[in-house]
């Protein structure tokens, strides 16, 4: 029940990004420096992701590799966007955005598959 919760939030909070990045892209600023945003084990998830609460047969599973791969891809993604608003990129950080850009469809992949994966954790 405890794993189903943080997926949960991870969901809600991974999808929050998109308004914080829009709002980045408008305003050429953001309160977290892009080497935080760059990395999988800064938000509450990674941490939860990485740290000592899932067993090491939560982690063997696919449905676990797949969400670890695609939380730290989406990281690297967001960063990237981040990147580009501040150096003034603000159109090539726009089209990651839009649906089929690159940021988009790895924020529905990473959903799909934490979604997946609660499935298999009730």
């Amino acid at each position: 029940m405890a794993k189903t919760k943080e997926i949960d939030k991870a969901i809600g909070a991974h999808a929050m990004w998109k308004s914080r990045l829009k709002m980045t892209i408008e305003s050429s600023r953001i309160d977290t420096p892009v080497e935080t945003i760059r990395r999988d084990d800064q938000c509450d998830f990674g941490k939860w992701l990485h740290g000592p609460t899932l067993t090491s047969s939560d982690k063997a599973t696919k449905q676990c590799q797949t969400v670890v791969d695609l939380h730290a891809r989406f990281h690297q993604t967001a960063s990237r966007v981040v990147e580009l608003a501040l150096t003034g990129r603000k159109s090539e950080a726009e089209t990651m955005m839009i649906s089929g850009g690159e940021y988009a469809v790895i924020s529905d992949e990473l959903t799909r598959a934490m979604t997946e994966w609660k499935k298999i954790s009730k």
